[in-house]
């Protein structure tokens, strides 16, 4: 499911909704302690980037202090947001030692300068479609107030999505071997942002072959001789899935506390279903 279908699911459910506001907040929180890491191992150079990227560090705690005072206001949560963490899921996903390796720095820029832009195009789709939904809801004082800060924070993000563009794509005219260390790292931050978002949504039963699989997808857009050591770092985690389990068992508390009779007729085939995508992914494997 996309934004497009979740969200109007989410806006009609209070405590959904703040949740989400809730995840917004801790995401932009979360941002300016990535790109403040980036600032730092650039070490002032060049400039322009260090001036830009401060500007951005600047433009998202703004969006976190818009978010925080917004919860506020509303009386809801501003902890850490519950459920699998899509930002510890990425974070997890980066092959963070291959760009401390002597002379991996402008690789270690290349790669943070992608990350940053793939996860800003997942919050555009997010706050485009969070838009569109308050829109199409009741026009209440509170859904007021959210498109309010919302409609505040978008043209912002979409604005560090061009940015960013426009420096990768700078960065890809400086010669042939840069162009292709570009479009490898988009490639692979492509693979690791999906995989961080579908981690984040998907609960069913199944999870961890579907995590599993976008794992080797990641590996896929590493050099040959890296992907080894990745997958065998990883492996335990996403087949074991602590995080994944405990939101497992907190949903499945919730859904039985609310509605006994629904937890059976809903949420346990519901739950089940995610067998037979596993079954549909093997069977597309093999054809």
């Amino acid at each position: 499911m996309g934004a497009r279908e979740i969200l109007p699911h989410v806006v009609r459910d209070r405590k959904l909704h703040l949740v989400m506001l809730n995840r917004y907040r801790y995401n932009e929180q979360h941002s300016c302690l990535d790109l403040t890491d980036l600032v730092e191992k650039l070490d002032g150079q060049p400039k322009e980037l260090v001036r830009d990227l401060s500007h951005h560090i600047a433009d998202e705690a703004r969006h976190a202090m818009w978010l925080t005072d917004l919860l506020m206001k509303l009386g809801a949560d501003i902890g850490k947001p519950p459920g699998v963490s899509y930002i510890k899921e990425f974070d997890r996903l980066i092959d963070q030692e291959s760009y401390k390796q002597p002379g991996k720095l402008n690789d270690g820029l290349i790669g943070g300068l992608a990350a940053i832009n793939v996860t800003e195009k997942r919050g555009c789709e997010y706050f485009s479609a969070h838009i569109k939904a308050l829109k199409e809801a009741p026009k209440t004082e509170e859904n007021i107030k959210i498109l309010k800060t919302i409609e505040q924070i978008f043209p912002e993000e979409v604005g560090h999505v061009r940015w960013g563009n426009r420096w990768l794509a700078q960065i890809a005219k400086k010669s042939p071997e840069h162009r292709q260390k570009v479009e490898q790292a988009k490639r692979q931050y492509v693979a690791i942002e999906q995989a961080a978002y579908e981690s984040g949504i998907d609960l069913m039963a199944g999870a961890e072959l579907r995590r599993l699989n976008n794992l080797l997808e990641v590996a896929n857009t590493l050099p040959v001789w890296e992907r080894p050591q990745y997958l065998i770092e990883r492996l335990p985690q996403t087949l074991l899935a602590p995080e994944l389990q405990m939101t497992r068992i907190q949903v499945a508390q919730k859904a039985w506390q609310q509605d006994p009779q629904g937890f059976i007729e809903k949420f346990v085939p519901m739950f089940l279903n995610g067998l037979n995508q596993v079954s549909k992914h093997q069977q597309k494997a093999v054809s």
